[in-house]
């Protein structure tokens, strides 16, 4: 890993955010585990949608910290809308806040082969039955809450009702 530049440099996580709490936990412990390698002064979690702190607050925390440079690192799988549309705007509002910090925003994590290693890796524990989701976390309620089909409904039900599919459509453009 490439030593970081003079100046006190900020690494801002960058996931999408959830309504689900404990995933966005997963992303506050990453930003904890990795501030304690102590490789960068600064390291702030931040979310591009239903969590807080949104990117704005995260970069605006890293510069408070006394950031004069912020890694915009995206924990992306790709370099979908999001990535290229959302999280672009969002460093260029924040460049724009604060001119005298610089703003660099990171490719997505894949493709990569790091992660087709891990894909590999989970292939082999769900064939060993060792990799099996907790029913804690896959329950009746949760697939209610957030199926893209009324209750009931079999997902190629098309009397399924499409006002409640199209809600959670994140292929459309967002106006």
């Amino acid at each position: 890993m490439p030593k970081p530049t003079e100046g006190r440099t900020a690494v801002l996580l960058i996931a999408h955010g959830s309504r689900q709490a404990a995933a966005n936990d997963d992303l506050h412990r990453l930003a904890a585990r990795f501030a304690e390698l102590g490789r960068y002064p600064i390291v702030e979690p931040s979310f591009l949608e239903l969590a807080e702190p949104d990117i704005q607050a995260g970069g605006d925390r890293c510069v408070a910290r006394g950031a004069t440079r912020v890694l915009m690192v995206p924990y992306f799988l790709s370099a979908g809308v999001h990535l290229l549309r959302d999280l672009t705007a969002a460093r260029e509002a924040l460049s724009l806040r604060h001119a005298q910090v610089a703003f660099r925003l990171g490719q997505a994590l894949g493709p990569d082969p790091l992660l087709d290693r891990l894909v590999a890796e989970r292939v082999g524990q769900l064939d060993a039955g060792d990799g099996d989701t907790p029913e804690s976390v896959v329950s009746a309620a949760m697939a209610e809450r957030y199926a893209p089909f009324e209750a009931g409904a079999p997902a190629s039900d098309p009397s399924a009702s499409s006002a409640s599919s199209s809600s959670i459509d994140t292929n459309r453009a967002k106006e």
